[in-house]
C-alpha cells in the first residue's frame, strides 16, 4: 500500500472526487488550493483532499473510495495517514457531511466528533438535491478532531 500526494493534474481523479461531492463546480472550490493524497494498493482505491481554512485549521473536503473498494479499510487508512502528515501543523481538523446514517458514524470511528450543524447547506449550494441511501441531504454536519 502506498500514499501518495498529487501536485499535478488533480482533475485526472474527477470520477473519483465525484463520488464524494457529486457537483464539478464545488469541487473546483477546493481542489487547486487542496492537498490531494492518493492510496494506492496495486492500483488506485481511494483520494482524498485536504484544506487549510485558518492558521492551524484544516478541513478535510473530500475522501472517496472506489464502490467496489469501500468497506475494506482504505478510506480509515488514509484518514490515519492525514493525521499523521498533519499532526505538527494541525490544531484542529474538521470534516463536513450529508446527515447519513453510515457517514457520520464511519467519521466517529476514525477519531473525529458531532461539532456543529450548517442548516440548508445542500440545498442552498447545489443546483439539484444531493440523496444518500435515498434521504435527501439537507444540513451540512461538521465533526472535528482536535489535536
Amino acid at each position: 500500500m502506498e500514499i501518495k500526494l498529487i501536485l499535478n493534474n488533480k482533475k485526472q481523479f474527477l470520477d473519483l472526487l465525484l463520488l464524494a461531492d457529486e457537483q464539478e463546480d464545488m469541487i473546483d472550490k477546493y481542489l487547486e488550493p487542496g492537498d490531494m493524497f492518493a492510496l494506492y494498493d496495486d492500483d488506485l482505491k481511494s483520494i482524498c483532499v485536504v484544506t487549510e481554512e485558518d492558521d492551524g485549521i484544516y478541513e478535510l473536503k473530500n475522501l472517496a473510495t472506489y464502490e467496489k473498494y469501500q468497506g475494506q479499510g482504505y478510506g480509515k487508512k488514509l484518514i490515519q495517514y492525514i493525521f499523521e502528515f498533519y499532526q505538527n501543523r494541525c490544531k484542529t481538523m474538521f470534516v463536513g457531511t450529508g446527515d447519513s446514517a453510515s457517514t457520520i458514524p464511519f467519521y466517529q470511528h476514525c477519531g473525529f466528533e458531532i461539532s456543529h450543524r450548517m442548516k440548508n447547506f445542500f440545498t442552498d449550494n447545489y443546483n439539484h438535491p444531493i440523496y444518500e441511501h435515498e434521504v435527501q441531504l439537507i444540513d451540512m454536519v461538521y465533526l472535528r478532531k482536535n489535536f
